[in-house]
């Protein structure tokens, strides 16, 4: 996510670090490399015009030339402009109305559009505790209501049910009806979308909102098209109103440039992020979680509620208390793997992480990859019990077992066995109030991996 703006955000930043004072052409300098960043990134000119003259009379202030740490500083201004061109605060989705609250969705064909309207409902059953009823209006793309009720079927999700040849007027109508019947607390209309906007399209729109009187207009823009997303948002805005925007295939945005322009120039917030192509996938939007990711500084708080979201309040008092005593099995090993996997694996759990780009890059060298993850299950699943509780006991016959059992080579066993180890003193470490290494996967641990 955003890794070249990130990449050279942070070259940037480390002249400066390394400076013991700066002077005003050092600044200037490193304003200039700022701005280059941002419009290789695909940021608007205007959005990039106001945030270097919004930075640069506090970056180059006596303050903070004279400064101890005047890298560390210019890094703190330009985090503040970030967050204020993302949209300085998180716009929560109002649901605040008489149930049945309605929900439109709208946007282009190919922005991710119907997959993001199942997202949504599954986002809104699991944060806001709210029954959804998912409606498809979209009869003019072949399958385009099977898709949505497939998504909705897989993931228990109630869908109205498709009526053949009925139109989306009528479809609408129905929709109000039979949430009032099976008490549906919030219903989200996915509309149809189109290659281009056109009239029809804004005038079908506008009467389904007659009809509706949504308490938000959601428009769903793919952040890989940078600025077309950003001119997109502003002509819907223009014919419909939209009140927010769902950023999809974000993950895949090296740039950043429609995330980094989206709220300057539409005025409207980004409520919603995709971040992968399952139905969990969809994080909500915090400006200043973003800044943090943008600069590398990383996104713990994001981290730590998606490790919460598979969790119960049970099972996370159980693994404090096997911290506090310093166990740790191969059973919890497991676990932190199948945890890993649902939280989008190794490169979604890297994407959190302070100093990200450098530990990719040793990841890289170290030639990890999500197969790891999968081959690490096997293996921890054709162990004994006895070899789950105590993987000292684990000889040389117990490993050519193993291997025969998870169809792993012998010498992967020995990886995962030294991994293990290393995992289990740290967590010795952590019981005993010791400190852990400041990187969050010590040099030690990547050099037993290779």
């Amino acid at each position: 996510m955003f890794e070249n703006l990130t990449n050279k955000l942070e070259k940037i930043f480390s002249k400066l670090k390394n400076a013991p004072s700066l002077t005003e052409d050092q600044v200037e300098s490193g304003l200039k490399e700022i701005r280059l960043a941002l419009l290789e990134a695909d940021v608007a000119l205007q959005v990039v015009k106001e945030f270097i003259t919004n930075i640069k009379p506090k970056a180059l202030g006596q303050e903070i030339i004279k400064s101890t740490s005047p890298g560390q500083m210019i890094v703190k201004i330009v985090y503040d402009e970030l967050v204020n061109i993302l949209g300085s605060k998180h716009e929560k989705l109002n649901l605040k109305a008489v149930p049945p609250v309605s929900l439109l969705v709208v946007g282009l064909q190919g922005s991710g559009k119907t997959t993001s309207a199942a997202k949504l409902a599954l986002t809104i059953e699991k944060n806001f505790k709210k029954k959804v009823m998912l409606v498809s209006l979209d009869v003019y793309r072949p399958a385009a209501q099977e898709q949505l009720k497939l998504l909705a079927e897989t993931n228990n999700i109630q869908c109205l049910p498709i009526v053949e040849k009925q139109q989306p007027i009528d479809i609408t109508k129905r929709a109000l009806n039979t949430a009032n019947l099976n008490g549906s607390e919030v219903i989200i209309f996915d509309t149809a979308g189109r290659t281009q906007i056109d009239l029809p399209m804004m005038t079908e729109i506008k009467q389904i909102k007659e009809i509706i009187n949504p308490s938000e207009t959601i428009l769903v823009a793919d952040s890989l098209t940078g600025q077309i997303a950003v001119n997109v948002a502003k002509e819907f805005d223009s014919s419909v109103n939209i009140s927010g925007i769902i950023l999809t295939r974000v993950d895949g945005d090296s740039r950043g440039g429609a995330a980094l322009s989206m709220k300057h120039i539409s005025g409207k917030p980004i409520k919603f992020v995709g971040v992968g192509e399952k139905i969990t996938d969809l994080e909500i939007f915090h400006p200043e979680r973003f800044a943090n990711r943008i600069l590398g500084m990383g996104d713990i708080v994001t981290l730590v509620e998606k490790a919460q979201q598979d969790l119960s309040e049970e099972k996370i008092k159980e693994t404090e208390e096997e911290l506090k005593k310093g166990i740790f099995t191969m059973d919890s090993y497991l676990a932190q793997l199948r945890q890993m996997k649902k939280m989008g694996g190794m490169e979604g759990v890297m994407s959190m992480l302070p100093g990200m780009n450098k530990m990719k890059d040793k990841m890289d060298q170290a030639n990890i990859d999500e197969k790891m993850l999968v081959e690490n299950e096997a293996i921890i699943l054709s162990m004994t019990k006895k070899e789950k509780e105590n993987p000292k006991i684990i000889s040389g016959s117990r490993r050519k077992r193993i291997s025969i059992g998870s169809g792993v080579d012998v010498t992967k066993i020995n990886k995962l066995l030294k991994q293990f180890k290393m995992m289990s003193d740290m967590m010795k470490k952590m019981s005993k109030g010791q400190k852990i290494p400041s990187g969050m996967i010590p040099d030690e641990m990547l050099n037993q991996l290779k």
